[in-house]
């Protein structure tokens, strides 16, 4: 299998990822803007950011608009910053990656600013959390929300019930409210199964605990607060993992990953919605067996991309009305039922697509479980340089997991790694 979106995503490679692309962005030419041809519009987006039947009727809804569709395969952010700089065949829409938009957000004047065409008469059927990572500190909203990523805990009934733990969703919920329930849950498996670790990774977890707070790593003022309590609490919680014995150091998206999934040795994956396709693409011999439980702790969110209108655009009043029909709640739901694109419109929830008992999950409908996720995320600011100050973190959990460094001395030198890079761009 090839790296998952889940493993670009959570792991090593999206924080190294960040770092380089903020420097990318921090260049970027702003100067004038030449307008491009009327009667056209040029779109871009990423292999499966956009579902294909949707894709396919918008083009078809709007002939007057002559929409060029571009799937623009690599390193997508790379390929947008140099084409913007570059100044010609800037799309008039182009999808954002949500790791990549508060990385952008310094350069809204790159974008139309959505409120200034329309946008506030249907800004408020999307989630608010959503829109608010697209808008400037200023007030500009520069992007419409394609999909989110909330999460969910997937979990082995199997492998639970026979582990003396709850196999039930409603009681595994009950039961493992918490991080430390959590892990407490993953001692008891170990006791009967030694190889049944609850943790498949105690980096990716921490990654999750983090998601769910409301800091990060930067403040609104560009100040550091990744030394704070927030972030501390993150990090012990996931060294727990390691110290324990839980944590089965297993990266998503790995041939280990993928065979653990089917073998029971990865009973449990803590993601976002769009992970049951990984999932489900490892398992042939462990379907029905899987079910869906809240994150202990509560709600986080991994992904989910904007659609976006440049400068360039001839007429961004048609660009938003393609938007606008591409990312109503009906065609996100269409879109959910084509790639599991999971929609940022609540009203989506309650389509049909959405509703349907999923056999892989023993007949649960998993929406049940995502929609209230989904609603409930915390709001927190992501600065330009948050992926960038995060990736020491990362990489010293990395050490600790090793057994080649201890916590403290690990934890004091990701801290000392991370002010440092935020110092070089300017965070205080």
């Amino acid at each position: 299998m090839e790296l998952s979106r889940r493993t670009l995503l959570a792991g090593g490679f999206a924080a190294m990822l960040g770092s380089t692309v903020v420097g990318c962005s921090s260049s970027m030419d702003t100067g004038s803007t030449k307008k491009n041809a009327t009667g056209n519009i040029a779109l871009w987006c990423w292999p499966g950011g956009l579902g294909k039947t949707v894709l396919d009727d918008t083009i078809a809804h709007f002939p007057d608009q002559h929409i060029k569709y571009s799937e623009i395969g690599g390193d997508f952010k790379q390929k947008l910053v140099t084409t913007l700089n570059g100044g010609t065949s800037i799309p008039d829409i182009t999808g954002v990656k949500g790791e990549d938009i508060a990385s952008l957000l310094p350069q809204a004047d790159r974008f139309v600013d959505l409120k200034t065409i329309g946008a506030d008469s249907f800004l408020g059927d999307y989630l608010g959390w959503k829109v608010k990572q697209a808008t400037t500190l200023d007030g500009k909203v520069i992007g419409i929300p394609i999909d989110i990523g909330p999460t969910a805990l997937f979990y082995r009934e199997d492998v639970f019930t026979v582990g003396g733990l709850p196999g039930d969703p409603a009681k595994v919920a009950e039961q493992l409210k918490t991080w430390d329930d959590f892990l407490a849950a993953g001692l008891e498996l170990k006791k009967s199964n030694p190889k049944a670790l609850i943790v498949a990774d105690a980096t990716d977890m921490y990654g999750t605990i983090v998601n769910q707070g409301t800091e990060r790593y930067i403040d609104k003022d560009n100040k550091f607060i990744g030394d704070q309590d927030h972030i501390r609490k993150a990090w012990d919680t996931a060294v727990k993992a390691i110290t324990t014995g839980v944590d089965g150091k297993t990266l998503g998206g790995t041939p280990d990953w993928n065979a653990g999934l089917d073998q029971g040795t990865v009973p449990t994956v803590t993601g976002a919605a769009w992970v049951a396709l990984d999932i489900k693409a490892a398992c042939k011999t462990s379907v029905g067996k899987w079910r869906v439980a809240p994150t202990p702790s509560g709600p986080a969110n991994f992904g989910g991309s904007f659609l976006t209108i440049t400068k360039n655009a001839a007429d961004p009043a048609a660009a938003l009305e393609v938007i606008k029909y591409m990312l109503s709640a009906d065609n996100q739901a269409k879109a959910f039922a084509d790639a599991q694109i999971f929609p940022s419109a609540p009203a989506a929830y309650d389509k049909p697509q959405l509703k349907a008992a999923d056999p892989f999950f023993g007949g649960q409908v998993p929406i049940e479980v995502f929609g209230p996720a989904a609603k409930d995320i915390p709001i927190a600011y992501e600065a330009p340089l948050d992926t960038a100050v995060a990736a020491p973190f990362t990489d010293g959990l990395k050490l600790v997991q090793a057994g080649k460094k201890a916590s403290d001395a690990a934890w004091a030198e990701a801290v000392s790694k991370a002010k440092q890079i935020g110092k070089r761009q300017g965070v205080q």
